[in-house]
């Protein structure tokens, strides 16, 4: 018999609380019980993601809410602005073009973050933008993004500006209103402590302005459906019940602790994964604009990266990621986001030292623990 360890970027350990929740007898969605469970839900995710306007839930992944965003913004023939840091960030711009918008595509390198002069640069040059769509965590780089500036870039302009935060919300801050988001999506997979098949998106009074006129076909994507239907506390297609269920004893959870203590938490975990990959004498992917979500270590020369991550989960029952795309073989990312603890960071260190040792890589063993024990005292 073998504990596992879940240490990827998503999907995330869930808490027994929320693996309860699932396992109870499932309800009708069209009643008053269910109502008030959504009604719960949906609070309770304004409070995540720091809006007071209403947010939609769907029965997606977060993918599913990426799509939703640009079929209800957007014309075809429309041109926005796409932020391609990575994997993800090129994920608007492939959605984006596979239903005719033009896109001004800002390429950033991998490991860094976008310079938000760039866009303000292209808002400029083009008052006829409709949207800027960027990420607040690249999950494929460990790249964190000042979404804050960014919204100053955007606020003035006619543009609104969609957030990516399927892997960030409710493990580093966002401010949406405050900071000028007019629309953030996100998954339930990641900081959110629950299986994925959810999707979610808040949608601002400026946004909702763009979807009055905007063309493009939708049909189970129809943030208007959603809005006519959550104002009556009800879903225009079956929800995902049992997962809305257990969202409630996430968020239970989530606000027990504050915000401001979930993301202290999170960057300690950060910190100190971080402090050990560095006393093993690894580079740091990100070393500038890292994430406090997850941490891309640069795989040290005559290392097999994929081996390394397959060695770990399949002898050891731990499971970090590897790279992907041009990445792939060349980091692997160990993430520290959502029901995740100390302790399951030190076990995670311990294989990963282990690993490396009996792959030939030097190093003086409990090296990495140490400096993530250092972290965890202070």
């Amino acid at each position: 018999m073998r504990k596992n360890y879940l240490l990827t970027p998503g999907p995330t350990p869930l808490p027994p609380e929320v693996c309860e929740a699932q396992a109870r007898p499932i309800i009708h969605h069209r009643t008053p019980q269910f109502q008030a469970i959504l009604k719960e839900a949906s609070e309770g995710m304004k409070y995540i993601f720091q809006t007071s306007h209403d947010v939609y839930i769907l029965a997606s992944s977060g993918t599913g809410a990426m799509e939703a965003a640009v079929v209800n913004l957007c014309s075809a023939g429309d041109t926005v602005v796409t932020v391609e840091a990575g994997k993800f960030g090129e994920r608007w711009t492939e959605i984006a073009k596979a239903y005719g918008i033009n896109c001004e595509v800002i390429k950033v390198e991998w490991g860094k973050a976008v310079d938000p002069k760039e866009i303000e640069k292209k808002l400029k040059a083009n008052p006829k933008i409709k949207a800027v769509f960027t990420t607040l965590c690249e999950t494929s780089t460990g790249v964190a993004t000042d979404i804050e500036a960014v919204g100053k870039a955007v606020k003035d302009t006619d543009a609104v500006l969609v957030v990516d935060a399927i892997s960030g919300l409710g493990a580093i801050d966002l401010k949406t209103d405050a900071w000028g988001c007019d629309i953030v999506v996100s998954g339930s997979q990641k900081g959110l402590m629950l299986p994925p098949g959810l999707g979610f998106i808040s949608v601002s009074p400026k946004a909702w302005q763009k979807i009055e006129s905007a063309k493009l076909p939708r049909y189970y994507f129809d943030l208007k459906a959603a809005k006519k239907a959550l104002a009556s506390t009800d879903t225009p297609f079956t929800p995902a019940i049992t997962l809305i269920v257990a969202l409630c004893e996430a968020l239970k959870i989530m606000r027990q602790d504050g915000l401001e203590k979930i993301f202290a938490r999170h960057k300690k975990m950060a910190d100190a994964t971080r402090a050990a990959m560095q006393a093993l004498g690894m580079g740091l992917f990100a070393p500038t604009a890292a994430s406090d979500v997850v941490t891309a270590v640069i795989v040290p020369a005559g290392i097999d990266g994929e081996k390394l991550v397959k060695t770990m989960r399949d002898t050891y029952g731990v499971t970090i990621a590897g790279g992907q795309a041009e990445l792939k073989g060349k980091v692997f990312r160990f993430a520290h986001m959502g029901f995740i603890e100390e302790f399951d960071i030190i076990a995670g260190i311990s294989c990963l030292e282990k690993v490396l040792k009996q792959m030939g890589y030097k190093f003086e063993l409990g090296s990495g623990v140490k400096a993530a024990q250092e972290v965890f005292l202070k």
